[in-house]
């Protein structure tokens, strides 16, 4: 029996035949325009819920700073006249609690600075007398570039040794363990008082300050890279060693794979995973460690500003440095997210 010819199954299908050609899909919620759509529709709930999720975490940062420096001993509008040694009258006292409001209850002044902080006024430095929000631009890209020069020499350290342990067996994955753990418990100012002594007294390589170039940014760099480093590299290690061992490493070997293909082409996506996760956390421990660093270094940044903001009770820079620092870290965070589903195509799936 021969297959009828297009004409015949036309006039078939004219003459009330049930069966009907198929015809080609349309764009529609399970085609191409439906999962753009659907795609659409997840970008959006994720933009939305990090957007939630920062002005929640900036919230919380500015009660927890405002209710902290209030229960620092003492007498805030005394500070803002100098401090103790300002020996300020009972009458100028009084009147600097009426100007900035410090003769209010403690609510009220708390729903007024929140009040100022949603329309983005910052207020005014009362040690500095000068606009908190300026300041923070002067000082918040010094402690950015110090803070991811930092990450970045942090993680060539960490993928450094992960590397080495792959390629150098049991004894060097033994070693590198050792000397991970050694780098993530030492002290920011004991390893800067180490490195000074070493590279600026002994041997005058480096300057011992910071000179604002270049070569005055290696020594707090590298102080501040190190202990990162040790927990990232514990992490990435353990991930390039569990990757090394898995089927698609074998099979990749018995195709003829070299080592450094290896590790480029497959290894390297799998290890970095965890340790991109933990960018974030990484990102906000370079920004508390920079505090000591900045200080030892004598480099301007936020970390000296805050140290000496708390130092003085003032508590609208305090207030500012801390958003300010909490903002570049949801930021870095939401970057770290990305760079994962980026490198993940599971995480891009979901």
């Amino acid at each position: 029996m021969t297959p009828p010819s297009p004409a015949e199954a036309g006039a078939r299908a004219g003459s009330g035949s049930l069966v009907a050609p198929p015809s080609p899909r349309r764009n529609g919620p399970g085609g191409r325009s439906g999962r753009s759509r659907g795609s659409a529709e997840r970008a959006l709930r994720w933009v939305v819920g990090r957007l939630a999720g920062a002005v929640l975490v900036l919230w919380a940062v500015a009660t927890l700073i405002f209710f902290a420096v209030r229960l620092v001993p003492g007498d805030p509008a005394e500070a803002i006249l100098g401090g103790p040694g300002s020996q300020a009258s009972a009458e100028a006292l009084a009147l600097v609690r009426e100007q900035y409001g410090l003769d209010q209850p403690l609510v009220v002044q708390y729903l007024q600075q929140l009040g100022r902080l949603v329309t983005g006024d910052l207020g005014t430095s009362w040690s500095l007398r000068a606009d908190v929000a300026g300041l923070l631009l002067e000082q918040l890209p010094g402690t950015l570039a110090l803070a991811l020069a930092s990450l970045v020499v942090a993680w060539l350290i960490a993928l450094g040794t992960a590397w080495w342990a792959t390629l150098g067996g049991r004894a060097a994955s033994a070693v590198s363990s050792a000397l991970e753990v050694v780098a993530a418990a030492v002290p920011h100012f004991w390893l800067a008082s180490v490195l000074v002594l070493v590279f600026s007294t002994q041997l005058g390589l480096l300057p011992p300050v910071s000179t604002g170039t270049p070569v005055g940014l290696v020594l707090p760099v590298v102080t501040l890279a190190i202990p990162v480093a040790g927990f990232l590299g514990q992490v990435t290690r353990d991930s390039l060693l569990d990757a090394a061992s898995a089927p698609f490493a074998v099979t990749a070997r018995a195709r003829g794979e070299s080592t450094s293909g290896l590790f480029r082409r497959h290894l390297l996506r799998h290890a970095a995973l965890p340790g991109l996760a933990l960018s974030g956390w990484a990102f906000g421990s370079l920004l508390s460690g920079a505090v000591v660093v900045e200080s030892v270094f004598a480099r301007p940044g936020l970390g000296r500003t805050l140290l000496g903001a708390v130092t003085l009770r003032d508590v609208p820079l305090v207030t500012g440095v801390a958003l300010a620092s909490a903002l570049a870290y949801v930021v870095v965070v939401a970057l770290g997210d990305l760079a994962e589903r980026a490198v993940d195509p599971r995480e891009r799936a979901s």
